[in-house]
């Protein structure tokens, strides 16, 4: 069996506890055998993209590489096409202001 994992964040009010907390994470990753890569990984950093959203100390925003592919899609032109826009823009209903009633 494999299983494949997108992100593991880790954070903390204090560096001290996230350091701890980041050395917990990685020997767990150690003790069930789990391969990270390296490559993807980030350390201390003050933002970044987790799960398709911006996070950082303003809190959680909008990744504009998203909208930027939302803004790019096609002209909905038949009826078809409206539930794959929906679930575009859906993805980010938390900041659109009353997108129930709007979609």
């Amino acid at each position: 069996m494999e299983v494949f994992m997108d992100d593991f964040s880790v954070f903390e009010n204090s560096f001290s506890t996230c350091l701890t907390n980041l050395e917990n994470l990685l020997k767990r990753c150690e003790d069930t055998k789990l391969a990270l890569n390296w490559e993807k990984s980030h350390f201390i950093v003050k933002e970044g993209i987790v799960l398709g959203h911006k996070i950082s100390k303003k809190g959680i925003e909008v990744d504009k590489a998203k909208i930027e592919v939302i803004s790019k899609l096609p002209h909905l032109t038949t009826v078809k096409v409206i539930p794959s826009f929906l679930g575009h823009a859906g993805f980010y209903r938390r900041f659109i202001k009353d997108f129930s009633k709007i979609s």
